[in-house]
């Protein structure tokens, strides 16, 4: 029974043309859309991700089969599984996940894929080196997965690396690079916001006008 293929022909049952258009339109064009709400996609395969979960192992064949389609939808499969899956990743799986970080690149993947990955130092604190290290890697989208690896962590956020990761990119034009070290900033300072205070009276000068706006939105 190939998982893949019948997920396609719901996904194709389900298409909605008119919403595919402004899907597609909403990325630039840089992708096709079969047009499914995300509730709908997700319900389509709620029941495969749930048995899924209850082997406890990640089936990369079938991932790469998704991520490899045409439609943009199949590349939220992936992510979502890997979310249903995120036990059961180790640092071994992150040159998987790198592939997919570094295939169809856009904010949508990379936003999705950024806490995965970072969410594997819970178990794993080779993590930790790994992301610094990208941090300064040629790939723009490779340096905001590592700047927004720590989204939402609230207190359990790594302060010393946010703020080398972030050191690492001042200077950069790329306003995908800047905003996310505003985001990253910003979503910190609802758990700490002297931190974030701080470290802007530290390095504003360096720092984009549009970062500091963000990361000052809730101070």
């Amino acid at each position: 029974m190939d998982m893949y293929l019948i997920i396609k022909e719901q996904f194709e049952i389900n298409r909605d043309e008119e919403n595919a258009v402004k899907m597609a339109a909403y990325m630039r064009n840089k992708f096709q859309f079969y047009g499914l709400a995300t509730p709908k996609r997700k319900a389509i395969y709620k029941d495969f991700l749930k048995a899924e979960k209850s082997k406890k192992a990640v089936d990369w064949s079938f991932l790469d089969k998704c991520y490899e389609d045409d439609y943009r939808e199949f590349q939220y499969l992936v992510m979502d599984y890997l979310v249903a899956m995120q036990k059961f990743l180790t640092y071994d799986d992150v040159p998987h996940i790198k592939k997919y970080i570094q295939s169809k690149q856009w904010w949508d993947t990379i936003d999705g894929l950024d806490r995965i990955v970072g969410n594997i130092a819970f178990a794993d604190d080779r993590i930790n080196d790994l992301m610094l290290e990208w941090s300064t890697d040629q790939d723009l989208w490779m340096r905001r997965i590592a700047i927004d690896h720590q989204l939402c962590r609230k207190e359990k956020t790594n302060t010393e690396l946010l703020e080398k990761i972030i050191v690492n990119n001042f200077g950069s034009s790329e306003f995908f690079i800047n905003k996310a070290i505003g985001w990253s900033l910003r979503d910190y300072s609802r758990t700490d916001p002297d931190w974030v205070i701080c470290f802007l009276q530290t390095y504003s000068d360096k720092m984009d006008k549009l970062s500091v706006r963000e990361a000052s939105k809730y101070l």
